[in-house]
């Protein structure tokens, strides 16, 4: 996916989760961040970041940090890009693992009981739902999610648990938002909660991918499989 219009601009402050100011052209903008994660790690002062430009009027920030530059390889942290990235993915036929079920249609935001998994999709002979988490932390060549506990999170990997319990296969998909990543881990140490329920999760059959993405100041696409290590 790309974005229709980018800016390039300098990383000042977070203000809170959701507003971030930056200095667009010698200038200090108030700016939308796409992603409520702490991403401490990236959003550092003089951090050099992407910013899409927003054509509606009415909005408060003109800006949207999408991406920031960390030691020169760009790493995408809008939480809205998996869901696309990874839909486009499948109807592609880029995601190996998946290609066996034969998927003929992708449904986007479907609703389960009482849960709402990001995509369903229907194979030749097999019906799945699958959640998409975006992830951008890494150690060394490590890609680790959650970067912060998230009780929501948890809750998604029990309720993918319940989806293949009724017969359902259920995928859980991790798009590392940069490049370079060859292993995927649960961070047990800031969430131990989310990583015994993947565990769990795994151990009842539920699948759990991981893919690294090409990342530009302008967009990402799926990359390659990463290692699943839980």
């Amino acid at each position: 996916m790309d974005y229709d219009k980018i800016e390039i601009g300098t990383f000042i402050r977070r203000v809170n989760r959701f507003i971030a100011e930056v200095d667009i052209h010698g200038k200090m903008e108030r700016v939308h961040v796409k992603n409520t994660g702490r991403l401490k790690e990236l959003l550092k002062e003089g951090a050099t970041v992407s910013l899409e430009v927003s054509n509606n009027p009415n909005r408060k920030t003109k800006y949207s940090v999408v991406a920031v530059n960390r030691e020169g390889m760009w790493v995408n942290i809008d939480s809205q890009a998996p869901n696309i990235v990874v839909f486009d993915a499948i109807k592609s036929d880029q995601i190996k693992e998946l290609l066996p079920l034969n998927i003929f249609d992708v449904k986007r935001e479907v609703k389960f009981k009482n849960s709402r998994f990001d995509l369903s999709f229907q194979g030749k002979d097999t019906k799945g739902l699958m959640e998409v988490k975006g992830v951008t932390l890494k150690k060394n060549d490590t890609a680790l999610f959650p970067d912060a506990p998230t009780e929501r999170g948890t809750k998604h990997v029990y309720e993918m648990i319940d989806a293949v319990a009724d017969g359902y296969v259920g995928v859980l998909f991790f798009l590392i938002q940069m490049s370079g990543c060859r292993i995927f881990s649960a961070n047990e140490m800031m969430d131990p909660s989310f990583a015994k329920a993947l565990r769990e999760a795994k151990k009842i059959g539920v699948r759990i991918l991981a893919y690294d993405s090409i990342v530009t100041e302008k967009g990402l696409t799926i990359g390659k499989s990463a290692d699943v290590h839980i």
